[in-house]
């Protein structure tokens, strides 16, 4: 019988329990206290009693951190797991000052509580190397974005996105439990490290192909990498801002990473490659191939788009297919890549989602043509949104493209002289010449294009422009001096291993 250090178990476990005792007291103190109170009070308290909740899971892991491995990666703390749970935290933070203004529902204690609810499974997420807890984790999560995803009861939009994403998460889902329970007929156990070494041959068997296959599937769903993107278009456009916000950064923070971590340990040894002209089958071309549709598809179809949430949907799936390429590279300096990529990405992503969350409140739409003249009708917000726009394109000085630039490195540096991640980066440089294109046309109309007839002056609220600000010097920071971060995460993973 397997004994289990409960006292260490919660010690390990106490910022994900701030967050949910967080969660509680908000909900609470909404019910109680706040319900008679105007809409915009009651968000800004609810968002502030949950920041500071968040604020104190930092506090807690920066000021005693733990360095444990419960029951063979059942949980984990070490500098690795800490970072990336920092990441999320801040993410939140952001998201709930996002709706502080808001006005879709009523439910201000329901909404801050799933926000906390899906952070905190994001941080066992992490924190863990089971794939029980995976599983666990990831319904955690997605069941709370489901919800968050149907709050504005008012649109059909959000109802009929929220259905879709439910819908193909449920069978996602039923993929990625089947790949897990193959994994564990072919190893009997749920450790990560475990499985690799049960499942380590010569030979890919038919169930290892199959657990490979299927577990591509599940986890594909969570970072909308095509064909399993079908849900993230109509969730952008759906969804109210803060939670498509919060979709599109914190989540995929986890899943990215946790990604990683699942294909570079559950699998190891199972790899294959991509080299051309006599590829190894593994798990490496599916993942390969996966990137290449991401990255084709959602480039192209993106410079079709007419609204701003639909054009940042169809980036998103480009920008998981460039992020795929660094599991394909499978090293300890691309996972640092990783991170970097998608930490910079979720910064841009949701200073993007404040400032149409401030252009749909005034005109009622995300249509382009909403931002005509947005740089003469609100200066700051203008500038901040070509901050964000230019980092996702990968203009320097600002973050995203040393994202990018360092991710191509650690990617052709994984296989000097192979052909077969070569051609891949090649492909990502080419999409990323497109992307360019549409994103300049949303400056186009920001910059260029004269404002419609009658439109007046955007005010927007003081405490989002400093967030914005915010958000646009710490995209500008991370490019100017990427090592304040980029270091941070290459000790973590030194200590931490992979």
């Amino acid at each position: 019988m397997i004994a289990i250090d409960y006292a260490q178990l919660l010690r390990l476990a106490l910022p994900e329990v701030i967050v949910v005792a967080t969660a509680l007291i908000v909900m609470a103190a909404d019910l109680m206290v706040l319900r008679r109170c105007k809409m915009r009070v009651r968000f800004a308290v609810a968002a502030g009693l949950a920041s500071i909740g968040c604020a104190g899971a930092i506090a807690r892991i920066l000021l005693a951190p733990e360095m444990a491995n419960l029951l063979d990666g059942l949980l984990i703390a070490n500098p690795l797991t800490h970072l990336v749970q920092i990441a999320l935290l801040t993410l939140t933070i952001f998201t709930l000052l996002l709706s502080r203004d808001s006005t879709f529902t009523e439910h201000v204690g329901e909404f801050v509580l799933l926000i906390l609810v899906a952070t905190a499974g994001m941080m066992f997420l992490a924190g863990t190397q089971d794939l029980l807890v995976i599983f666990i984790s990831l319904e955690l999560l997605s069941l709370s974005l489901y919800i968050l995803t149907a709050f504005n009861k008012r649109s059909a939009q959000s109802w009929e996105a929220a259905l879709k994403y439910y819908l193909f998460g449920g069978v996602s889902a039923a993929f990625l439990l089947f790949g897990f329970s193959l994994l564990y007929g072919l190893s009997n156990s749920t450790s990560l490290t475990q499985i690799a070494a049960a499942i380590h041959g010569p030979a890919l068997s038919p169930l290892l192909a199959i657990a490979i296959v299927t577990t591509a599937i599940g986890l594909g769903f969570k970072v909308a990498a095509v064909p399993f993107h079908f849900w993230a278009p109509d969730v952008y456009q759906g969804a109210p801002a803060p939670s498509a916000a919060f979709i599109a950064s914190g989540s995929k923070v986890a899943s990215f990473f946790i990604f990683f971590q699942v294909m570079a340990l559950g699998f190891a040894g199972a790899e294959g490659t991509t080299s051309l002209p006599h590829p190894v089958r593994g798990w490496v071309p599916v993942l390969a191939l996966m990137a290449i549709a991401s990255m084709l598809l959602g480039n192209l179809v993106a410079i079709r788009q007419t609204g701003l949430r639909r054009l940042l949907a169809y980036s998103a799936i480009a920008h998981a297919g460039t992020m795929l390429l660094a599991i394909v590279a499978h090293t300890e300096q691309s996972l640092a890549a990783l991170l970097y990529y998608v930490i910079t990405y979720a910064l841009a992503t949701i200073g993007a989602f404040a400032v149409i969350a401030v252009v749909e409140q005034q005109t009622g739409s995300d249509q382009l043509s909403n931002f005509d003249g947005l740089g003469r009708r609100a200066p700051v917000l203008s500038f901040c949104l070509a901050i964000f726009i230019l980092s996702l394109a990968g203009i320097p000085p600002l973050a995203g493209f040393f994202g990018k630039f360092y991710l191509f490195v650690t990617v052709l540096n994984a296989a000097p002289g192979s052909t077969g991640l070569l051609w891949l980066v090649v492909l990502a440089i080419a999409m990323s010449a497109v992307a360019l294109y549409y994103y300049l046309r949303v400056l186009k109309r920001v910059y260029v294009a004269a404002p419609a007839s009658g439109a007046g002056e955007i005010r927007t609220p003081i405490l989002s422009q400093v967030l914005m600000l915010l958000l646009a010097a710490l995209v500008v920071l991370l490019g100017c001096a990427p090592q304040l971060l980029l270091r941070w995460i290459e000790s973590a993973i030194r200590v931490s291993g992979l």
